[in-house]
């Protein structure tokens, strides 16, 4: 199994590798934002992957320090990193790296850049964003028409830790979309209610989603993908479980530092 999946999963959080198009519930696409950071500069997140009972790697995405400049404009730079560890590194060696420039206040992309050396096999991407224009410049400088308010795989994260969950109720999807491996991907979470889990680096209070799937290319069934998100105003990823076609996903926060605020951990 491709180790993408561990990264697309730690990385994106709510984004896969394919999605329903017409799910069932209440959908809503302009969604109520906080109206507080919900992260800061120097926060960095750090995952255990698992497949199966391996510990098959480590993933970490930080919001770097420092001024950064893209096209003359001030923006927030993340850095995603995702390798292989022990027996599954020896076997199929991973070194991934993920960077997105996006505006501070909007959250919206300006520049994202990925690097993917997964078991010899190399490639890399890079889009450049034009939001005035709905236009993204690829790096073979392909241009394509996007819609308002695109995202990236990184920013995507970073946009849906902004959305005001306690607006919504039990059983609404939450909707919008990312620019994917030079496609449009339409993005649908649906808010399954609050849990307190017990993982490795402690017990933590949580929101419950499943970005809603199509069944077949990965998954068995559509709700074989579960994201529990920290029940407090920072809303980091906690757990994602995934039962997939080839065996059983698992990405656990390992530690955090740089919060902006108190983690809702017992």
């Amino acid at each position: 199994m491709k180790f993408q999946v561990f990264i697309v999963i730690a990385f994106a959080s709510f984004i896969e590798l394919g999605f329903a198009p017409s799910p069932i519930g209440t959908e809503y696409s302009v969604l109520k934002i906080v109206d507080y950071p919900a992260f800061s500069k120097g926060e960095k997140l750090e995952y255990l992957a698992h497949y199966g009972f391996i510990h098959a790697g480590r993933a970490t995405i930080e919001v770097t320090k420092g001024a950064h400049f893209v096209n003359g404009k001030m923006c927030t730079k993340v850095d995603g990193k995702g390798y292989s560890t022990g027996t599954f590194d020896f076997f199929f060696k991973v070194r991934d790296s993920y960077v997105t420039y996006m505006n501070t206040e909007t959250l919206e992309p300006y520049r994202f850049v990925r690097h993917v050396d997964e078991g010899g096999f190399v490639f890399d991407q890079e889009y450049n964003f034009d939001h005035e224009n709905n236009i993204v410049t690829t790096e073979k400088k392909d241009t394509v028409a996007v819609p308002d308010g695109i995202q990236d795989i990184i920013s995507a994260y970073y946009y849906a830790r902004s959305i005001d969950i306690d607006h919504y109720k039990v059983g609404d999807i939450l909707k919008f979309e990312a620019f994917v491996d030079g496609l449009i991907e339409p993005v649908r979470i649906k808010y399954i209610g609050k849990e307190t889990i017990n993982i490795k680096s402690g017990t933590y209070r949580c929101f419950k989603f499943q970005p809603v799937v199509i069944k077949g290319r990965i998954f068995d069934d559509d709700e074989d993908l579960v994201v529990y998100i920290s029940d407090d105003k920072n809303k980091i990823p906690v757990l994602i479980e995934a039962k997939v076609i080839v065996g059983s996903v698992k990405l656990e926060l390992l530690k955090s530092s740089g919060l902006t605020h108190p983690l809702a951990k017992e």
